[in-house]
């Protein structure tokens, strides 16, 4: 069981964390080694898994959050609902069903969460009795991925965003730019420190251009807003 609390360093909403890290070997001791456990704080969103029971995703302390929980955090705090009973699929192929329940501090803000992924591989291959264990609630379109390095999740966010265009970075027009980075602003990616430079380099701009479609963008939607 790995954990590294103070990776984020001590903070008045530990007691949280402390029982989230109970609560997560407790779990994994009962359901065995196909569960895996994750507790992440949010205080630092690049490195923000601060304790993982069991092994199922091969992750290792400090690894980011996830692209799904990225788009939660996009939400204003009171829309943002725990989710359960998802699937996700792992680099190696694992299907899993996974819950994410938010962590808030006692004036209700989100301060992290606590992630379970069954890896159900082999369930999927029986029937009967297993069938009501296996079922899912949430959306089956959602979609979660697992990244080791803030760099991977940098990639992996621009490059779903670029295949739906279906042509190379430097032939996107100025629109499809600006729509490249609405789409990526939505999935939460410019949270992550690095990602203003990267996206920049990959669509052949500057850094303060970047910054200029952003301001654009959520001028824009401010105006929608009202």
């Amino acid at each position: 069981m790995a954990d590294k609390r103070k990776v984020n360093g001590s903070r008045k909403d530990d007691h949280i964390f402390d029982q989230a890290i109970r609560t997560a070997n407790i779990l994994v001791n009962m359901f065995g080694p196909r569960c895996e456990v994750a507790v992440h704080d949010f205080s630092d969103l690049h490195r923000s898994l601060i304790h993982l029971a069991g092994t199922i995703t091969n992750r290792e302390i400090g690894a980011p959050i996830t692209d799904l929980v990225l788009r939660e955090l996009k939400k204003p705090s009171s829309e943002i609902k725990d989710i359960q009973n998802y699937t996700t699929t792992t680099n190696k192929g694992l299907l899993l069903k996974s819950s994410t329940v938010f962590l808030r501090d006692k004036e209700g803000v989100i301060i992290g969460a606590l992630c379970i992924n069954f890896d159900i591989s082999l369930l999927m291959q029986l029937n009967g009795e297993l069938q009501q264990f296996i079922n899912f609630e949430a959306n089956q379109t959602t979609v979660e991925n697992f990244y080791t390095s803030v760099k991977e999740i940098i990639e992996g966010l621009v490059r779903s965003v670029l295949q739906e265009f279906n042509k190379a970075p430097g032939q996107l027009d100025l629109d499809e730019k600006i729509e490249c980075v609405r789409k990526l602003e939505q999935k939460g990616t410019f949270l992550i420190k690095g990602a203003h430079e990267y996206i920049a380099a990959v669509l052949n701009v500057s850094k303060f251009t970047i910054y200029n479609y952003l301001q654009k963008i959520r001028a824009q939607d401010e105006y929608n807003l009202d």
